[in-house]
Formats: structure tokens, C-alpha cells, sequence
């Protein structure tokens, strides 16, 4: 059975997991102890490996999508040139296998000037642009399909490359 990748309402990847092991769906929801400093005090916890995804082993990937995308903070699964975005056994395997042996993996996306992407949370929320500049965790988008030429400064965090997006 081949596994999906699907993208989460920000913050709500633990909250999804659960409802979807409820639901009798597998998953593979890699997290990860981090120490968080509060002014008053200092706490590990455990956080999302990928963060906004979980990934999903469906059999049927047209039958069985459709109670996964009715779960309350799932968005959308990753599609590939027009086709849900199919993760091999093997790949998740070897996920695994790095995980591991490197704990403290740290996972990240990187961004060049000129990318066009996907903007996923805040007031700009499903608009597109393209990266003009990218300073520390921020980048600097033209957005033009607000009617009017806007530039943006959003965290990298808000960002998903444009190819990824559902169809």
C-alpha cells in the first residue's frame, strides 16, 4: 500500500493524528524532543519532525482519501504533476531508518529567489508569489493576484513550494 503525504492546519498535526488512528487509518508521524524556554522555566517536548504533515498508508487512494480529508485540521494531500504524490514503502523505510540513527535531525525546506509559492497561513492565506528576497527565516514575495501589485515579509514557515500544492 503506498503512503501520502497530508499537509495539516498549522499546529493541528497531533491533534489529526489522533483522530486518524481513531479512525483505523495508518500513520507515520515522526516526533522529536525539544527543550522550550519560558521565561519562568524550561520543558521538553515533543514536536512534529515535518511539520503541518503526516503521512498516510491508504490501500485505495480515491475510496479511502475521502474520510482522511473529512478529519477536522487536515487540508489537502501533496499532489505531483496532477496526481496525488505517492511516497514508496521503501522511502518511509529509509525515514525511518534516519531518524533513528540521527535523532536530532532537523528537517527543513529550502527557498530560492525566483520560487514561486504557496502562502499557508495568515491574512494570505492560499495566495501565490514569488520569492524576491529571503532574509534569516523570512522571505520577501511579490504577490500579484490581490488585485494589485504587493510585497510581502512572511516567515519561511508560511511558505510551501508552489509544485506541492493539492489539484
Amino acid at each position: 500500500m503506498p503512503w501520502y503525504a497530508l499537509y495539516t492546519k498549522s499546529r493541528n498535526e497531533k491533534r489529526v493524528a489522533e483522530r486518524l488512528v481513531e479512525k483505523g487509518v495508518e500513520i507515520y508521524f515522526p516526533l522529536q524532543e525539544e527543550v522550550h524556554q519560558w521565561s519562568d522555566r524550561r520543558k521538553k517536548i515533543k514536536v512534529p519532525v515535518f511539520r503541518s504533515y503526516i503521512f498516510v498508508n491508504l490501500k485505495n487512494y480515491k475510496a479511502d482519501s475521502i474520510p482522511v480529508l473529512e478529519t477536522a485540521g487536515a487540508v489537502r494531500f501533496l499532489w505531483w504533476l496532477g496526481k496525488p504524490g505517492v511516497i514508496r514503502n521503501v522511502e518511509i523505510e529509509n525515514i525511518k531508518r534516519f531518524l533513528h540513527q540521527y535523532e536530532q535531525a532537523e528537517i527543513s525546506v529550502r527557498y530560492k529567489v525566483g520560487e514561486h509559492v504557496a502562502i499557508t497561513a495568515g491574512p494570505l492565506k492560499e495566495k501565490y508569489g514569488t520569492i524576491i528576497d529571503i532574509q534569516n527565516k523570512k522571505a520577501v514575495l511579490f504577490i500579484d493576484s490581490v488585485g494589485f501589485s504587493l510585497t510581502a515579509q512572511l516567515p519561511v514557515n508560511l511558505l510551501q513550494k508552489e509544485k506541492l500544492r493539492g489539484g
